[in-house]
């Protein structure tokens, strides 16, 4: 037999031990559910990329946010797909529009549900970008105007967070000054600080019709190869006035959600986005990987590294699980 004082193995010799010297604990209370509200009327429609999510009309947005409630789950970020589009993505910051009228449905209904509301054009855009085009150009200044008018629109219909996700410079203090200008002080700003130019948001453009109508979105979003700019970019937001910051994908970028976790006090978001939830199950439909373990390990592995908040398409499912 071997002399050996040092046998770690002795805390995972069973459940209990392994419960009581668990370093990471995922929590119910760390998730957020995404949802896609769309024109019409008891619409709910699959999306084809993304198994068990839907496209929702008002009516039925208001009974999944009901379920959302019912699990536990503590809030919701809302994606909206108007009727029409234009070039201005003026659909996205009408008080009549998608969002703002499934806002207050929502609360009106569930009124303990948290409701988020992302801030940004390229849903409503008929050229597909996160802002105002120009000579084939995103101008910087003239989306963020555009960005403050949503926030406070989203505001004013009872959003209890407003979240930009554009990455245009500037546009978190230009949101902060318009909320307390429009008497919304206690808006929450959760700041997609750290949003990079990822592939992994394929199918997300495809429920949310947002894909680029030409180019792409690498003047804006961060370029994936960087870590120390995501630095610069959650400081910046926080010096704007952020609440939260997110880091996003996830998975691709665990690093950067350590380095902004161990920088910070405030509060770390990240997403776990459409294409890391696609791909997942994708491999479990063709057998590689338990369901259940897979995604617990996978949304474990973000906590571990740094996010206290979770926005992900797995949260039904996992607040069943940990029931």
């Amino acid at each position: 037999m071997l002399d050996l004082i040092h046998r770690p193995r002795r805390l995972r010799a069973n459940p209990n031990w392994r419960r009581l010297v668990g370093e990471t604990r995922l929590s119910v209370d760390d998730l957020i559910y995404p949802l896609f509200v769309r024109p019409g009327e008891g619409v709910r429609e699959e999306i084809e990329s993304m198994p068990g999510c839907h496209r929702f009309s008002i009516d039925e947005i208001v009974k999944a946010a009901a379920e959302v409630h019912s699990l536990g789950i503590p809030g919701i970020i809302l994606f909206g797909i108007p009727e029409t589009k234009d070039p201005e993505g003026t659909p996205g910051y009408d008080p009549d529009g998608i969002v703002p009228r499934a806002v207050r449905a929502i609360r009106a209904e569930v009124p303990e549900l948290l409701v988020w509301a992302d801030v940004c054009l390229c849903e409503y855009t008929s050229h597909g970008h996160c802002g105002i085009v120009a000579d084939g150009e995103v101008l910087n200044d003239e989306t963020v105007e555009r960005l403050a008018r949503a926030a406070v629109v989203y505001a004013g219909a009872g959003a209890h967070a407003v979240c930009p996700s554009d990455m245009m410079d500037g546009r978190v203090g230009a949101i902060r000054a318009a909320l307390d200008a429009a008497d919304h002080l206690d808006t929450v700003i959760v700041s997609y600080a750290a949003k990079y130019a990822s592939a992994y948001y394929g199918p997300f453009r495809e429920a949310a019709d947002s894909t680029p109508a030409f180019g792409d979105r690498r003047s804006y979003q961060m370029d994936p190869a960087n870590a120390i700019e995501a630095l610069r970019e959650v400081e910046l937001d926080l010096a704007e006035g952020a609440d939260v910051v997110m880091v996003k994908p996830a998975l691709a970028y665990l690093d950067v959600i350590r380095r902004v976790a161990d920088l910070v006090t405030a509060p770390v978001a990240a997403y776990n986005v459409s294409g890391e939830y696609s791909m997942l199950l994708a491999a479990v439909a063709a057998g590689c990987f338990d369901r259940k373990r897979v995604v617990l390990e996978t949304l474990g592995s973000i906590r571990r590294a740094g996010a206290g908040i979770l926005l992900t398409y797995h949260a039904k499912e996992v607040a069943r699980w940990l029931a």
